[in-house]
């Protein structure tokens, strides 16, 4: 795992005190802020942008971005934290354990796919005490487990998570290449979609409004964001529709489908508010319609190829069947 320098601070591995550690080969390419987090166990991701925005972590003497990627033989300075104050005291609840153990869809010695509940963040921090990928380092101590991706709070479906570094790298690799892996989503969106394929080329930039919250919107400012949206079936003058993205912006889908004038079902963010309420009151929808559905890469340069499901959370099945 990661070695540290001779001491000429604190000792390492113990999270108060400050300690010098210098990235090994196999964490070449990790993000400063990913990397902290594997440092500083129980650590929220809030907690680590603060330490690295006040300067009080240096790479190689010097500031440093969260964002910056590391090189093997770097020098991390690592400040003293009281994890028992900043991180989780409490364990994640037997609930969630059990309810993330019968959600698991795949695993294999690489990887292992979760289908996410909605409500459940991908990760803690932001006041949430613990996200999917602390709960399953609870349910699996000892494993090496980082989160390949994140989905929205509200959105249920796959989650993927690695259990090697090299399917770390190879994963997220392939997320920077243009159809290195097929994304597939299902939505219920307001209103009566047009037959055919109907396809969302519109950047998307993130702001913060106040409080910290992300807000997204279509802006020329933004990133390069394509979805491409598919009526499966109409149901209840509303269209339940496949969609494939081909960026993975923040909220993309969510944003596109506002743009194209068929929010969302349920989405209390960039929605409408009165049809979300009629969706209540006659399909019983309490929740955000979007679920990841289906992933497919190729791992080993495209020799070992994954194909990964995750069936609609029953909520949504029984409010499509509502809607007759």
């Amino acid at each position: 795992m990661s070695h540290s320098v001779p001491p000429r601070s604190g000792p390492a591995g113990d999270p108060e005190r400050v300690r010098t550690v210098r990235v090994p080969e196999d964490r070449e390419g990790q993000r400063l802020d990913n990397f902290l987090l594997g440092q500083l166990k129980g650590a929220p991701r809030s907690l680590v942008y603060k330490l690295v925005r006040s300067g009080q972590v240096r790479v190689n003497g010097g500031r440093a971005k969260a964002e910056r990627k590391l090189e093997a033989g770097d020098e991390v300075r690592i400040p003293p934290v009281r994890l028992g104050e900043a991180g989780d005291k409490a364990p994640p609840p037997k609930g969630l354990l059990a309810a993330l153990e019968a959600a698991i869809v795949f695993e294999d010695a690489r990887l292992l796919a979760l289908n996410k509940p909605s409500g459940l963040a991908s990760h803690g921090g932001s006041g949430i005490s613990h996200g999917a990928i602390e709960a399953l380092r609870a349910l699996r101590p000892g494993q090496p487990l980082e989160l390949v991706h994140r989905l929205d709070r509200d959105t249920s479906g796959l989650l993927v998570v690695a259990k090697k570094r090299s399917a770390l790298t190879e994963l997220q690799a392939l997320m920077r290449e243009d159809g290195g892996i097929a994304k597939r989503y299902l939505a219920l969106l307001l209103g009566r979609m047009p037959d055919g394929t109907m396809s969302v080329d519109a950047p998307l930039h993130v702001g913060l409004r106040q409080g910290g919250e992300r807000h997204v919107q279509v802006s020329p400012a933004g990133k390069p964001s394509l979805s491409h949206f598919r009526v499966l079936e109409r149901r209840g003058g509303q269209s339940y529709c496949e969609v494939r993205i081909e960026t993975g912006r923040t909220h993309q889908i969510r944003v596109h489908a506002r743009h194209l004038g068929h929010p969302v079902a349920g989405d209390d963010k960039y929605g409408d508010p009165e049809a979300n309420r009629r969706l209540r009151e006659q399909a019983g929808l309490r929740r955000l319609f979007l679920h990841a559905s289906t992933l497919e890469f190729a791992l080993d340069g495209g020799k070992a190829p994954y194909l990964l499901n995750a069936p609609l959370a029953p909520e949504l099945i029984e409010a499509l069947d509502r809607l007759g």
